[in-house]
């Protein structure tokens, strides 16, 4: 899709409120950010030099990552035209952002290999089962020797009965469904982005958010099956979880 001017102040608006109704969905993003950040350079010994964000959205973790790092090559991976539109518009220059596919296994061909960090943070329940082992099969050879793979979402407690852990929100996630509903809402208003949601009505309509939302364990075991010889927990905070899968 031809790249739209968008005014940036309405960018920068939009990307931070982005930002901050994630924070209403999980509130311990921040402290998952630096446990990311400890865990490679603990693994590697070093600052990562190439990092890949899978279902980045407009772009909000890639641009952190890249102040971390900044000798470090960082790619965004996204399908949705709205949150890529916004993501090239918002983003420096040095941030690659590229369009493909989570559900085909020929997404790596799209971002290149040898990445010492890929993240997927908030996007896996979107994928259904087996999609995700393919995910983590194709991210498994998408890292360098020693890369490192963090999955963090929707991962309820292993050892409270399914139902309980599937329906116990989160402290003010209700408030986040309405800010999520409200900032789509919003843009709906802005002519620059008509044909965008439309091509997102249109790519979507199809193939609806699977809403898996298997606890960690199946997590770390899928990701084991996947090639990776060490997969663990990294961070909890409440029903959402992440883990982190060294390839070597």
């Amino acid at each position: 899709m031809t790249p739209i001017a968008l005014d940036p102040a309405r960018v920068a608006g939009w990307r931070t409120t982005w930002d901050a109704m994630m924070l209403g969905f999980v509130p311990g993003l921040p402290a998952l950010e630096r446990l990311i950040a400890t865990a490679v350079e603990a693994v590697r010994g070093a600052p990562p030099t190439r990092v890949l964000d899978l279902g980045g959205g407009p772009g909000l973790l890639a641009e952190r990552m890249s102040r971390r790092w900044p000798d470090a090559t960082v790619t965004l991976l996204d399908l949705d035209p709205v949150l890529l539109e916004l993501a090239r518009a918002g983003l420096p220059s040095a941030i690659g952002v590229v369009r493909a596919d989570l559900t085909s296994p020929a997404w790596p061909a799209a971002t290149g290999t040898g990445y010492d960090l890929i993240t997927a943070v908030m996007t896996v329940h979107y994928l259904a089962p087996e999609a995700i082992r393919a995910l983590y099969a194709a991210a498994r050879d998408a890292l360098a020797p020693g890369g490192l793979l963090v999955v963090a979402d929707l991962m309820p407690d292993d050892g409270l009965p399914g139902l309980m852990r599937a329906l116990d929100p989160a402290p003010g996630e209700a408030a986040a469904e309405l800010a999520w509903a409200q900032w789509w809402c919003g843009l709906m208003g802005v002519p620059e982005i008509v044909g965008l949601l439309a091509a997102r009505a249109d790519l979507f309509r199809d193939r609806p958010p699977a809403g898996f939302t298997a606890d960690l364990g199946w997590h770390a075991a899928a990701i084991r099956a996947a090639g990776f010889a060490e997969a663990g927990a990294l961070w909890r905070e409440g029903r959402h979880a992440a883990l982190a899968a060294r390839r070597l």
